[in-house]
């Protein structure tokens, strides 16, 4: 599932592409038609990302919609420009102008929203790294008080939201923080230090299209994971020697997701 920084870079793609402009709105696959149509030549507002979610606002005079977008495991848009053809696959949704399109695909949500329903789930997600508008105390304030681990605690999107697998296991490595280790048993200059970190590498996510954790000092030749993925500490490394220690990578599954960490680095 893509992590927050994908889906606001994404905000941010296409709010260049569309913002300001009158659209055609279509559900090729027709599992969207009745909502499309609603949106259907309204000019594109604004794009906006709460975590994993995706957010467009519509507007026509004084009328407002908007369409809610939650990519999940399979979800993905793909940029089209013209002559566009005919639509490939199952495409849920299509936003176009005359020269550029993107195609929505496979999503888990794709739904018209009314205000409310906007507020509902900014109320049940914790603060995104990635807005201005974030306050780490709520985040704080849910770890503080929490028996449950702090590698847990973070990929919770009630808590923190849009971190996913990679950023949770990479900043506490960063931190030097077992996974394991209870969220009330974290002081408040750890946490801070967590969620400065966080801000950091998720930005620099967004700026460059890809996750990049690895300080150039500790960027001692080990390769990635996987072609043309991200150079990383311990994710998606177990077994392989620590970056920092020689210590070899673990390996578990914490609320049926794959953990990963250094025992020694982050005893």
């Amino acid at each position: 599932m893509p992590e927050g920084h994908t889906l606001h870079r994404l905000a941010r793609r296409q709010q260049r592409l569309f913002g300001g402009q009158r659209v055609r709105v279509s559900s090729p696959q027709g599992r969207f038609a009745d909502g499309a149509s609603l949106v259907d030549g309204m000019t594109f507002h604004a794009a906006e990302a709460w975590g994993k979610h995706l957010v467009h606002r519509y507007r026509d005079g004084d009328a407002e919609r908007m369409v809610h977008v939650h990519l999940g495991l399979y979800g993905a848009f793909t940029e089209l420009t013209a002559p566009f053809g005919e639509p490939v696959g199952a495409v849920r949704m299509r936003i176009a102008t005359d020269e550029v399109a993107t195609d929505l695909r496979g999503p888990t949500a794709c739904e018209l929203y009314e205000p409310g329903d906007l507020e509902a789930l900014i109320a049940r997600l914790g603060p995104d790294p990635l807005r201005r508008d974030a306050d780490p105390d709520r985040a704080w304030a849910a770890i503080s008080r929490s028996a449950r681990p702090i590698g847990a605690l973070l990929m919770d999107q009630k808590v923190v939201a849009g971190v996913g697998n990679v950023y949770r296991a990479e900043i506490l490595f960063r931190a030097g923080i077992d996974p394991m280790r209870p969220g009330r048993k974290l002081d408040r200059a750890e946490f801070d230090a967590l969620w400065d970190d966080l801000v950091a590498l998720m930005k620099i996510g967004v700026r460059r299209g890809r996750i990049h954790v690895v300080r150039p000092e500790d960027d001692r030749g080990a390769p990635s994971y996987a072609p043309n993925r991200p150079r990383t500490y311990v994710y998606r490394r177990a077994g392989e020697r620590c970056r920092i220690c020689g210590t070899p990578v673990m390996m578990t599954e914490l609320e049926a997701r794959k953990l990963y960490w250094c025992p020694s680095c982050q005893a």
